[in-house]
């Protein structure tokens, strides 16, 4: 069982630790798959696809809208019932790379097939079903892909490497952006017609190789590192297709009885995690809608934004290691709440860009270090089903910001004054913060907790 001394603070003049244990070439396997996932979220859901399906080319918008959000909450169903059983099976077999291979390969097939979505009205529902088991099967994948940081990373490193593998996905995400937007939206130059939208749904194939590309190496790497530490698995028994259940219930009372850290930041980072997500998620949205931005200045803006986003995170990062995790979100969530309050009460699409801007440099060091927060609470064999209630708990509570920014545009009439319920969301997960240490240690409790579920 690890140490649960308090890792020291870092002295910034002494050189830093190594940054992974296992190799710099595992570590940078690492950044790259959060580049190749990247443009599963930009792309499909947010920028092109999902506005494709959206766009009126599928039949009546409001209806196309109405199923796309649908296929959204069964998705988010699947997520919160399998995370828990995929961070158990992880845990049980030591194998991050299985999970990973799998439903990468899911995610991969099911956008490629986006493809065969031609703009008509009896094939929305395949698309809004590819969609959303793409974006399924990469929430699960992420499961093992955040599970496995731990093992790759030493406790003084954990906040920089969170941070530059966030920074390394906003990168490519831009680069990927800009490359469709010029070379495949306008003006085009891949030279694709746009006769049946083939330029759009081509748009889902280069997204598919992108994706398999760019997870290979990890895949590669972790595999290597699994056949030489055989150990890295917890033993287990049988019990049926429900045992990971009853197990996971096992370790979150016992978590509640005898260290509640855990939990009580799970549920603070469900919270705040939905209104960050509600900020690249609707921020489009307002953009076009309130501030009456092109779809051209929009993914323009995209590009910018994700820029912004990435230096954020690496900057969020190196402060996550010197000061602590907590620091870093409080301030990041802060940020959020005046940049979104400000955005709300401004007028022009100067305004949109400054606000804006504040609110995406904010959001890579929040997602960042909620990542590395949960790693320093985790105990070998506990990383992936702390991993997959993370996941779980997430999508317990992803109907809130949406529901909030629904409801304040109901109450006033307009559409900026959505932006009232995504600073609302932020607000609530900001105070359940308060409580949290700081730089948190190993959570014993959870080792135990996962050893006494498999041997109840």
């Amino acid at each position: 069982m690890e140490s649960t001394a308090r890792p020291a603070a870092v002295d910034p003049t002494v050189p830093p630790a190594p940054l992974s244990p296992a190799g710099p070439g595992a570590l940078r396997s690492w950044y790259l798959y959060d580049a190749a996932i990247s443009v599963i979220d930009a792309l499909m859901i947010t920028f092109v696809f999902g506005t494709y399906l959206t766009s009126g080319s599928f039949g009546s918008t409001e209806h196309a809208t109405q199923m796309l959000s649908r296929g959204t909450v069964v998705a988010a169903v699947m997520i919160a019932v399998a995370a828990p059983l995929i961070g158990w099976l992880s845990d049980r077999s030591g194998r991050r790379s299985t999970g990973i291979a799998v439903f990468t390969g899911i995610c991969a097939a099911c956008t490629a097939a986006c493809f065969l979505v031609r703009p008509e009205e009896q094939l929305l529902m395949l698309g809004v079903v590819l969609l959303s088991a793409a974006n399924a099967a990469k929430e699960l994948a992420v499961v093992d892909y955040y599970a496995a940081l731990p093992g790759l990373t030493s406790p003084e490193s954990i906040g920089r490497v969170s941070g530059r593998g966030w920074a390394v996905g906003y990168i490519f995400s831009i680069l990927a952006t800009a490359f469709v937007l010029f070379g495949f939206i306008t003006p085009g130059f891949v030279g694709l017609p746009t006769d049946e939208a083939l330029n759009v749904r081509a748009v889902a194939l280069f997204c598919a190789v992108w994706c398999v590309v760019l997870a290979v190496p990890l895949i590669v790497s972790l595999r290597r590192i699994e056949a030489r530490c055989p150990s890295h698995r917890v033993p287990g028994t049988g019990g049926g297709a429900l045992a990971p259940y009853r197990e996971i219930v096992r370790m979150v009372v016992h978590l509640w009885r005898t260290d509640r850290r855990a939990l009580h930041f799970l549920a603070a980072s469900a919270v705040f995690r939905d209104g960050l997500s509600a900020v690249f998620a609707f921020g489009g949205l307002i953009a076009a809608g309130t501030f009456g931005f092109s779809l051209t200045e929009v993914m323009i803006f995209a590009i910018a934004g994700n820029l912004i986003a990435g230096l954020g995170a690496l900057l969020g990062g190196q402060l996550d290691d010197r000061l602590g995790p907590k620091p870093v979100i409080v301030a990041a969530l802060a940020l959020v709440a005046v940049a979104g309050t400000a955005l709300m009460l401004l007028e022009g699409k100067g305004a949109f860009w400054v606000c804006g801007l504040a609110l995406c440099v904010a959001v890579g060091p929040a997602q960042a270090s909620s990542r590395s927060y949960l790693g320093r609470l985790t105990t070998e064999g506990t990383e992936g089903s702390l991993y997959g209630l993370y996941a779980t708990t997430g999508r317990a509570v992803s109907f809130l910001a949406p529901l909030l920014f629904g409801t304040a545009i109901g109450v006033f009439g307009e559409q900026r004054y959505g932006i009232l319920g995504i600073v609302a969301v932020v607000l609530l997960g900001l105070l359940m913060m308060i409580g949290l240490p700081t730089r948190p240690r190993p959570a014993v409790a959870a080792a135990e907790a996962v050893a006494t579920a498999h041997t109840a």
